[in-house]
C-alpha cells in the first residue's frame, strides 16, 4: 500500500497543479494564432473571473479594474488559468490568483520579475488579499504603478 502512494506522489504535482499547467499549455498554443490577441485576452480574463467563487470573483473584479485603470498599457491575458496583465513584450507583470485555485485560505495578487518592484536584496512579490477597501485599492494601485514605472 505505501508503495502505491509513493508512486502516485512521485511527480510532485497535485491534480490542481496539473490542470493549471494544461491550461497554460493551451494558452501558449492560442497565443500563436493570428487575431485580436488583446480582445481575446480580455475575454479570457473575464471568463476566468466569471468562473470563480463569489468572494474571489468580487476581489478579482476589483483587481481587474484597478490594474486596467492604473496601467492601461498592460494587456489582459490568462496565465496558468489566472487573470494576468502583460507588458508590450507579452511578459506577465501582475496576476491575480483566487483562493480556490489551489485551495488556499486567501487570494493573492502577485508580480513577476518584469515588475519594477526591486528594493535592495529582498522585497515582496506576492500579497495576500482577504478583502477590498479604499486602503487596499490605494495599495494595489501604488504597487501596479511602481511595477510599471
Amino acid at each position: 500500500m505505501p508503495a502505491k502512494n509513493a508512486k502516485n506522489d512521485s511527480d510532485g504535482f497535485s491534480a490542481e497543479e496539473r490542470a493549471a499547467m494544461k491550461k497554460r499549455a493551451a494558452e501558449l498554443r492560442a497565443e500563436g494564432k493570428l487575431g485580436a490577441k488583446r480582445a481575446d485576452g480580455l475575454q479570457a480574463v473575464l471568463d476566468s473571473i466569471a468562473g470563480m467563487a463569489p468572494e474571489d470573483r468580487a476581489l478579482a473584479e476589483r483587481v481587474h479594474v484597478a490594474v486596467t485603470a492604473t496601467a492601461p498599457e498592460l494587456s489582459p491575458k490568462t496565465w496558468y488559468g489566472m487573470p494576468a496583465y502583460a507588458d508590450a513584450d507579452g511578459k506577465v507583470v501582475v496576476f491575480f490568483q483566487d483562493s480556490g485555485k489551489f485551495k488556499y485560505r486567501y487570494s493573492t495578487i502577485g508580480f513577476q520579475d518584469t515588475a519594477n518592484l526591486d528594493d535592495g536584496d529582498l522585497w515582496p512579490v506576492s500579497y495576500a488579499l482577504m478583502g477590498w477597501s479604499p486602503s487596499v485599492e490605494k495599495q494595489v494601485v501604488e504597487l501596479v504603478r511602481a511595477a510599471t514605472s
